[in-house]
Formats: structure tokens, sequence, C-alpha cells
């Protein structure tokens, strides 16, 4: 119970309150115990109305965009071998790799794991940024 002094025109109330069940209390004024109904206030509900998302883009002949174009003969694309953020990347295009260079930082799992180039070859086309996350298999940089 817990309990209050109040002074209302110059009179000290002494009030403890009891249990409240379904807008119900039990209080004692001064000793003297009431049933207090109490109002019933709804809160309004709030509604949020979350943005759709975009459909995915088409050509003029309605057909799907592909995000990356596919990899042409004779060149060689390093995949993220497990799900991560891209840390860095210090390679451009154009850059002329080793195969054992590092062409990505990738951290997963709190870890920073270096992805190498995994053959000799100049870089064509860089496919993340900084920042992203990618998945397992996802075509990073593809080399010619």
């Amino acid at each position: 119970m817990k309990e209050y002094k109040y002074k209302i025109n110059g009179n000290i109330y002494k009030v403890s309150v009891g249990d409240i069940d379904n807008n119900v209390a039990h209080v004692q004024v001064n000793g003297t115990p009431y049933t207090v109904e109490l109002e019933n206030t709804t809160k309004p509900v709030t509604v949020v109305n979350s943005p759709r998302p975009a459909a995915a883009p088409r050509t003029e002949i309605g057909a799907k965009v592909i995000a990356s174009a596919p990899a042409a003969a004779g060149s060689h694309q390093v995949k993220a071998p497990l799900p991560g953020v891209v840390l860095s990347i210090p390679v451009k295009v154009g850059d002329t790799v080793k195969a054992s260079d590092t062409v990505v930082i990738l951290e997963a799992m709190k870890m920073e794991n270096a992805i190498h180039a995994g053959r000799d070859g100049k870089i064509a086309s860089i496919a993340i940024n900084t920042g992203d996350s990618v998945l397992e298999g996802n075509v990073l940089i593809t080399l010619e």
C-alpha cells in the first residue's frame, strides 16, 4: 500500500492506495476505506505507414535490370567466401595484381579477413564499396 499526505483547503488528509483491479482502487482516507472507480482512458492507437519498397527497375521492353554485367570470357570473379562487411578495398580498376595480393578486407564475426585475388590479372571491375554488406558468394571484384 502506498501512502500519501495531501493538504486540501488547509486540511491534511492521509491517503493510502491499495490494490487496483479493473480500474477499481481500494483507498483509505484518514482511516476510512473507499472504493474508487478510475476513469477508463484508452490510449490512441498510432498507425505507422511504413514506406513500401519500390518496384525493381526494368528496361524499356520490361525485362528486369541485372545489377552486374555477366563476366566476360576469360575473366575471374573474386567472390565473398563468407558474409560480412567490406572494410576496405586496397585496389582500384586498372591495377595489376598477383594471385596472393589482398584485394578486399572483409569484416566477418568481428574479425578482419583478407580476401586475395586468387590468380594474376588486372582489375576489370569492382562490384562493391566500402561499408557494403555482402553475402557468401557475392561477386566482389572481376579480374581480366
